[in-house]
């Protein structure tokens, strides 16, 4: 690992100090100081864990003269101590070299989350239910609001798909590995003889843009009202509710039908293909960035299997990183993912740490 240089701190320092005296002085304008209220913020971490350095570095040099000293006493108690700083300071500076890493400017967007049945029928549509509640679940655990947008129900239960919402600090950071192929392995219920059946559902997590980010053109959208399908009573049969709009210039197709207005259909289709441009531009323009990724903790394309869920052994898999937890009823009812989330943020940081160290 890099040390952290005298002179990163003291820059960091003077950032942090010309920040705070800008904010003070009452002289920036309202655009202006939202921007640097935003870096402040960004930076009042990094500048404490500087600081932390600094301060152990400094122990540390008056425990080494402490040791190169006469005094006997002052040497025996130098020497119990000296290791202990060394320790603090390789894990505080191993601290702000995470913190010094390149962000992902979508990092702290909230997400849009899909969540499709594959292969397995009945039982891939109750799967995708299960990993829906898990995240719900998870997502409140966090203090996130989870809002559905959209759902397709299966008769015996669950989704053949379900797209929904998630706001809250930092929540495309901690869930964009969850991207990919889930599969599981247990008993249906409706099987008689025991049998262990293999199904999967496909995961994404999309981060939501803002405004300025994405400028659809009407003359580029083709929308078109027809009769919502499936259940949902009289309404269904009798109003064009639904939309479908058409992005012209890149062929994506975004459908909505679960509210009974076609105004609400269509500002939630709008939403979802909103997000789904601004995920088509960010993957073009860090097609490079996404190959590194790949290569850490897999792709999270759709077409690769990344976790296993084995119901009869009470395990789960993570196949990108080798990690299997004998905690499956946790994880899946929520309160256990995280362990699963953060072991997958540790591997990321890890490799692009050893990344940079190489460089």
């Amino acid at each position: 690992m890099t040390v952290i240089s005298p002179d990163r701190i003291r820059q960091i320092e003077s950032r942090f100090a010309e920040l705070e005296a800008r904010m003070a002085s009452g002289e920036m304008d309202g655009d202006a100081f939202v921007a640097a209220s935003r870096e402040y913020a960004e930076m009042e971490p990094v500048a404490q864990a500087g600081a932390a350095i600094q301060a152990l570095r400094d122990e540390l040099t008056g425990i080494e003269d402490m040791l190169a000293g006469d005094d006997a006493e002052l040497k025996a108690m130098a020497a119990d101590e000296v290791d202990d700083v060394r320790r603090q300071i390789d894990d505080a500076e191993k601290a702000l070299s995470i913190l010094l890493l390149p962000r992902d400017t979508a990092d702290d967007r909230p997400a849009m989350i899909e969540i499709r049945a594959g292969t397995g029928g009945d039982e891939a549509a109750l799967f995708a239910g299960d990993l829906y509640r898990m995240y719900e679940r998870y997502a409140a655990l966090q203090g996130w609001n989870i809002d559905m947008i959209s759902a397709n129900a299966a008769d015996v239960g669950g989704f053949k798909e379900v797209v929904a919402s998630i706001n809250g600090k930092g929540v495309f950071a901690k869930l964009k590995f969850e991207s990919g192929v889930h599969r599981v392995q247990r008993v249906p219920e409706t099987e008689s003889g025991g049998r262990i059946h293999t199904s999967a559902a496909t995961v994404a997590i999309l981060p939501e843009p803002e405004e300025v980010d994405i400028d659809i053109r009407q003359e580029d959208l083709r929308i078109d009202t027809y009769r919502a399908s499936g259940a949902g009573g009289q309404h269904v049969n009798k109003t064009d509710s639904a939309i479908r709009i058409t992005h012209l210039p890149t062929g994506l197709v975004v459908t909505c039908q679960d509210g009974k207005s076609q105004h609400k259909n269509k500002a939630q289709a709008m939403k979802v293909l909103g997000i789904r441009l601004y995920e088509k531009e960010r993957e073009e323009a860090q097609s490079e960035e996404a190959e590194a990724r790949k290569s850490m903790v897999g792709s999270g394309d759709r077409s690769e299997r990344i976790r296993t869920y084995n119901y009869p052994q009470g395990r789960v898999t993570d196949h990108r990183i080798n990690l299997t937890l004998q905690k499956l009823p946790t994880i899946i009812a929520g309160e256990g993912l995280g362990e699963m989330v953060d072991a997958l943020i540790a591997e990321d940081q890890a490799k692009r740490l050893a990344g940079l160290a190489e460089s």
